[in-house]
């Protein structure tokens, strides 16, 4: 092989070795990122709504001196960000 080869073939492998890291390893994303923050998003709304609906049929069939609908609206808020805070670590945890 001539030095000329030499250098053609060593281009070669070092472009692949690129390519294939790129492959291996891709860069963020910004659709992920929105696919991120619409997860969050999900993640604290549903409790949150979902303490809504059941606090004001608690206050329909069990009144009491506080209000159940906004206890279980804040419930919910702290339910959901505990699961958002949790799929962000997992998330995270595997870059």
């Amino acid at each position: 092989m001539t030095p000329e080869q030499d250098k053609s073939t060593e281009q070669i492998a070092r472009q692949a070795r690129r390519m294939k890291s790129t492959r291996d390893h891709p860069g963020p994303s910004p659709l992920r990122g929105i696919g991120t923050f619409g997860m969050v998003g999900w993640a604290i709304a549903v409790p949150t709504v979902g303490g809504a609906f059941l606090g004001l049929w608690l206050d329909q069939v069990a009144p009491q001196g506080f209000s159940w609908t906004i206890a279980l609206i804040l419930g919910g808020v702290v339910l959901g960000a505990i699961m958002a805070a949790a799929w962000i670590n997992r998330e995270g945890g595997e870059r």
